[in-house]
This record gives C-alpha cells, structure tokens and sequence, in this order.
C-alpha cells in the first residue's frame, strides 16, 4: 500500500510552514489516489500533536479524508485515511 510520510521534528516551531505541509501533502494524496498519510509529530509536550488535530478537525479539511487514526503503539504518530 502506498503512503506518504511527513515528519513534522524540523519545523516543530513554525506553525504557518506546519499548516503548509500538512495542506501539501492531504492535496498531494488526494491528487495522487494515495490511501494513507503517517504524520510523525514525535512525542515531545505533545502540543504539535495537538496543533496537527486542530487542523485535521477544520471543517474542509476534514471533509476530505475518511478518517484518523493514533497510534496506539506511538504517541506521537497519526495516520490518517483517504477513501478514493
């Protein structure tokens, strides 16, 4: 199964360039029919994880994918899932 990975350690503190990514990669995946995104937020305070939720949960975007999942095995991982 393809999937498209974005590690989010390097701009951690840049919340515009992290909204940028994140828009990049849900209109890479739905252009390309890709099912699966990984988003690493790493395990830190948590608040990016928390950052990356908040923009998930926006109306249009959420409209766009099928759904989210934690992982349970690692914190500060989420995948989310494209029906296409």
């Amino acid at each position: 199964m393809a999937k498209i990975k974005l590690d989010l350690h390097d701009i951690f503190n840049r919340g515009q360039a992290i909204e940028e990514e994140l828009h990049r990669v849900v209109e890479k995946a739905i252009e390309k029919r890709i099912p699966l995104i990984e988003i690493i937020s790493g395990k830190g305070s948590g608040q990016l994880k928390k950052h990356v939720l908040r923009f998930l949960q926006q109306p249009g975007i959420k409209k766009l994918y099928h759904r989210i999942e934690k992982d349970d095995k690692n914190f500060g991982r989420i995948f989310v899932h494209f029906r296409h």
